[in-house]
This record gives structure tokens, C-alpha cells and sequence, in this order.
């Protein structure tokens, strides 16, 4: 079955789910493509059904920018990307925090789940967000490599930089990591029935998480620290999308541990890309440290520990400095 079958398939089948979400106009973008199709006979009428003297089939847009598909495809389509990603960040951080939830509000939880299957109803909601989120994922990547096609250009992979670089790009989403690691640590072991959506390797020498996408693709996600190169322990991602421990981090924003990673400076950079001004922003992956504790839990206590002691020492040094600056000795 094609692609845009299995897509509208998934928006019918889904409707009910989907009523508050945005999804990629699938079709009506393939038919901007197809209209520019005609540009090939606007220029050349006499190639326009036959195949070029490079080989390529007629019919294909001769132009790299085209002002037909530049001023509808690619404004619709980044549209339509940054709606989707502001809405699944905002479903999933809403079913996180039932999930993590302290203090009185989670007392009411657990008491709810007296009455209500609502462990049940969370597992099956994160399922459908995942699924939501690969499917108009593949959509985006199929149109982008569709116009790549049409006309004969990179446009299309320029512009999975551009939503890179505006911090949309759906599948690098730290909700998304985050999102994975609820699910597994609802539905407990990789082999009871989420074996196709996400599964884990943390005992091997480079640890990854594993989503896989509606045609077979997969996309891991490296859950190995690039400053200790240990498992991430207690893991921040920043607004760059580079994952680190937050002691880690912390230490690469010359910022203490206690003070945590919102007393960043501005100037604060990456330790991989170099980006400045990533830290005020980072998204605190609780779900994710929560399964390397139940998965990897010996390792998770070292680090814990190590972690703890690190922070004590820190805080002594830090007070016994700003003693000697109050009273001069």
C-alpha cells in the first residue's frame, strides 16, 4: 500500500484522537506537486510527455527554486510542522506530569486509580501520541524527498536543516525521548507488545534508545554522555538537542550543581556544537532516568552516589568561600 493511502487510512481510523491536532496536508501538498508538473510543459511542450535527453522522466519541474511550490509548499508546510510539534510537546508534558506528579496532586492520583483504569488509559494515550508523531514525521520526510523529485533539487533536504535549526524538527524532540521512556516504563519489558514502537539497549558499550517508524526506519537515540561517555545519569537535554548528565552539563556551564542549569550564563555553550544560550531552556528528562533506575539500577546508585558527593562538596566549598568574603578571613 502506498504511503498516502496508509496516511489517510490512519487519519480516518484516528479521527476521534485527532479532533485537537494539526496534521500534514498530505495530499493537498502532493497536489502543488503536481500542478508543477506543468511547468515542464509551460517551457517545453513538445518534452512534457516524453523523458529528457539527461534521462530524467518528462513531467518534472526543470527549475531548483520554483515560485509556485517555494510560496505555498514550503510556508504551508513549516506551518503545519511547528503547529504539530507545539502540540505534542504540550499533550506529552501534560501526561507526564500525571505520571510524575508529587504532593497532593499525585495522593489524588493514586486514589483515583482506585476506581479508574487510568495506568490503562495513559499507556494507551502515549501510544497514540507516538504514533501521531511518526506518522506525520514520514509524511513530512516522503513530501520533502516527493519535491526533491519533481525538481530536480536538494530544496527539500535544505529545508529538513532549516526545521532543524528552528529547533521543530519533529523526531529530535525531547518529548519524544522522553514520551519513549514512559511507554516502556508502563509496558515493562521490550517483548510485551511494544516491541514496534520503541525499545532500549543500556547494557551495551553505546547505549540507544530505538524508535522505529511506520515503513521500518529506524532512528536511535544515543543515550551515552559526550563529556563522561558513561550512560547519561540524572539527563538534561538543552535546547540544542545534545543529552548530557546534569553534572555534566552543569560543569560545562561552569554553573554548581545545586544552583542547577537555569543559572547557566547566556554565553554558556554546548560541549558538542558549541551553540551559546542552550541551558536556560533544557527539558529535564525524569522519564528517561527513571528507566536507566529500573533497567540499569547497580549503575544508577553508583552514579547517584557519585553524584550527591560531588554536590556536597560543591556546596561546602561554596559556602565556606562566601563565609570568608562576609567576615574577611
Amino acid at each position: 500500500m502506498k504511503f498516502g493511502d496508509t496516511f489517510t487510512k490512519y487519519l480516518r481510523h484516528k479521527e476521534h484522537f485527532l479532533d485537537q491536532f494539526t496534521h500534514v496536508e498530505y495530499k493537498r501538498l502532493k497536489k502543488v506537486l503536481k500542478r508543477c508538473r506543468a511547468c515542464r510543459a509551460l517551457h517545453d511542450p513538445s518534452d512534457a510527455n516524453q523523458k529528457s535527453e539527461d534521462g530524467n522522466e518528462g513531467g518534472l519541474c526543470p527549475l531548483n527554486d520554483c515560485s509556485l511550490c517555494d510560496q505555498k509548499f514550503f510556508s504551508e508546510l513549516m506551518e503545519e510542522t511547528s503547529s504539530i510539534a507545539g502540540c505534542f510537546s504540550a499533550r506529552v508534558r501534560h501526561l507526564l506530569n500525571l505520571h510524575v506528579a508529587t504532593g497532593m496532586q499525585r495522593y489524588v492520583l493514586l486514589m483515583r486509580q482506585c476506581f479508574k483504569k487510568d495506568q490503562q488509559l495513559m499507556v494507551e494515550e502515549g501510544r497514540l501520541l507516538i504514533e501521531y508523531i511518526t506518522m506525520n514525521a514520514t509524511a513530512i520526510r516522503k513530501i520533502l524527498k516527493k519535491y526533491d523529485k519533481v525538481h530536480r533539487s536538494v530544496n527539500g533536504q535544505n529545508f529538513k536543516s532549516k526545521l532543524r535549526a528552528e529547533r521543530i524538527e519533529l523526531l529530535q524532540s525531547p518529548w519524544l525521548i522522553e514520551l519513549g521512556a514512559f511507554y516502556l516504563n508502563f509496558t515493562g519489558s521490550d517483548n510485551e507488545g511494544c516491541e514496534d514502537l520503541f525499545s532500549c539497549r543500556l547494557d551495551s558499550e553505546q547505549p540507544v534508545l530505538i524508535l522505529r517508524l511506520p515503513d521500518s526506519v529506524e532512528i536511535e537515540y544515543e543515550l551515552s554522555c559526550a563529556v563522561c561517555l558513561d550512560t547519561i545519569f540524572n539527563p538534561y537535554a538543552l535546547s540544542c538537542g545534545h543529552r548530557f548528565c546534569k553534572a555534566c552539563a552543569c560543569s560545562a556551564a561552569s554553573v554548581m550543581i545545586f544552583e542547577g542549569l537555569k543559572a547557566a550564563s547566556a554565553e554558556s555553550k554546548c560541549p558538542v556544537c558549541r551553540e551559546a544560550g542552550v541551558y536556560n531552556k533544557a527539558v529535564h528528562l525524569l522519564e528517561l532516568d527513571f528507566l536507566i533506575k529500573k533497567r540499569h539500577r547497580k549503575y544508577w546508585k553508583e552514579r547517584q552516589a557519585d553524584e550527591r558527593s560531588e554536590m556536597t562538596k560543591q556546596s561546602k566549598d561554596y559556602w565556606e568561600l562566601q563565609t570568608k568574603y562576609v567576615i574577611g578571613y
